[in-house]
């Protein structure tokens, strides 16, 4: 690497200056008071700005269903 090309230490630095890590900001759900990132569907009722988007029971149903075939499948391998 040729001298006149090589970056400073002071502009290594101010280009490294936004590579820091944010905090992230949490808010708390209006219906069931849980934390979530703000514009985001709340994962635990299911609610986005005061409608519900996601079924949570349904969607729980549907994964414990899946769940029980996978477990019924691997003991009928065994």
């Amino acid at each position: 690497m040729v001298v006149r090309m090589r970056s400073t230490r002071s502009h290594t630095r101010n280009r490294r200056a936004h590579h820091a890590l944010k905090i992230r900001q949490f808010v708390a759900c209006a219906k069931c008071g849980a934390e979530n990132l703000p514009h985001m569907v709340c994962s635990n009722c299911g609610n986005y700005n005061g409608r519900v988007i996601i079924d949570v029971k349904a969607r729980l149903e549907k994964r414990e269903k899946t769940r029980s075939k996978k477990e019924a499948a691997t003991e009928e391998n065994k």
